[in-house]
């Protein structure tokens, strides 16, 4: 047997499986990129291999739905001749080490923070746009006295459910939780919370760009990922639900699924759910990344924009923050005028405990 002496390459002297399984074994693409480092040799193994691949994949299995990387304004420099084709055949794995290595940054690097860009439907609103889904942004429950919340409509059937869908601020989104705050009616006897017993998520994309999103209907989506249901508290705080791990959301639409109802209301013996507030917590992946939807949409092709860290904005997208103020501006008028009849309940507000209550799995 070949000995292997001191300064020798390993790579050299084990199996390409067991090499691999070694390389693997490390714990992310981040550490890959720190060996390419160490010789041409172990470059090109890595490269040749896709191993940062590999292990993004690892990381979000979503990923298997890439059909291929491309980088915009990259150029493919071929050769004629007899080499061409080995040529762009490594070209394209240096291409996805590059793309697959920096994901893996990106996700690591950045800062999360809220990612709802805006909202798009409630699959039913009590009364609009008095208690809209746009309210759910608003992380008051109040806004110049008036309660700020979205109610769906009533039922006589608990067991009927609701869904509100959100466009988060980049196709690609990595989302690791989501918290939701149920609404307390301080205006109604006995303070009753309107929570649900249960939600569930799923993220994905339009299935037709050319179409309104304005559906809730589960026929304008591709789903790539729905989650479990996580029991929600009836309780008027923030609730986490921490997602078993980092999701990576393709296509940049997130729907909570609103399951069972537990509160009736008085008034008319109807089932409601109520919602005063939404955040998605994670990482945007733009404008580094974006993507390209193909037809039919079970594929999706991976677009590396830039090779700069992504960033979260410093403020909530224009449309949100526009929508927000003239709410504000409207209730102000309201009292102006003299139209505060409609939002004196009588008593002080109580300030809650802002603490949070997180459900893991």
């Amino acid at each position: 047997m070949k000995k292997m002496k001191n300064g020798d390459d390993f790579l050299n002297f084990l199996p390409c499986d067991l090499s691999i399984k070694i390389l693997t074994a490390l714990e992310g693409p981040s550490d890959l990129v720190r060996i390419t480092a160490v010789s041409r040799n172990w470059r090109h193994f890595v490269i040749r291999h896709g191993l940062c691949k590999h292990l993004s994949l690892q990381m979000f299995p979503q990923l298997s739905r890439v059909d291929r990387v491309n980088e915009l304004g990259g150029s493919t420099k071929g050769h004629a001749g007899a080499g061409s084709s080995n040529f762009m055949e490594w070209e394209a794995l240096e291409r996805e080490h590059r793309a697959y290595a920096f994901l893996a940054r990106c996700c690591l690097s950045t800062t999360a923070g809220d990612c709802i860009s805006e909202a798009i439907i409630a699959s039913s609103t009590d009364n609009y746009p008095e208690e809209s889904i746009c309210n759910t942004l608003e992380p008051r429950d109040r806004v110049a006295r008036t309660a700020s919340y979205w109610s769906s409509k009533g039922q006589k059937n608990p067991a009927v459910p609701e869904t509100l869908t959100y466009r988060l601020i980049a196709d690609l989104c990595v989302v690791t939780e989501i918290k939701i705050r149920p609404f307390q009616a301080f205006f109604q006897f006995g303070y009753p919370i309107y929570s649900a017993k249960s939600v569930r998520f799923r993220m994905g994309h339009i299935k037709d760009a050319d179409e309104s999103c304005q559906d809730s209907g589960t026929d304008r989506f591709a789903w790539t990922y729905t989650s479990q249901e996580f029991e929600m508290a009836q309780e008027n705080r923030l609730q986490t639900f921490k997602l078993p791990e980092p999701i990576l959301c393709i296509g940049g639409i997130l729907q909570i699924e609103l399951l069972s109802r537990v509160q009736r209301q008085e008034i008319d013996g109807l089932f409601y759910i109520c919602v005063s507030h939404v955040q998605v917590v994670g990482r945007p992946l733009s404008p580094a990344f974006g993507i390209q939807i193909l037809e039919p949409p079970e594929k999706f092709v991976l677009e590396v924009q830039s090779y700069s860290l992504p960033t979260l904005p410093e403020q909530m997208s224009s449309i949100t923050s526009l929508q927000m103020r003239v709410r504000d501006l409207e209730q102000i008028l309201n009292l102006l005028q003299g139209n505060e009849g409609e939002v004196e309940y009588g008593y002080e507000w109580e300030v809650e405990d802002e603490d949070e209550e997180e459900f893991d799995i």
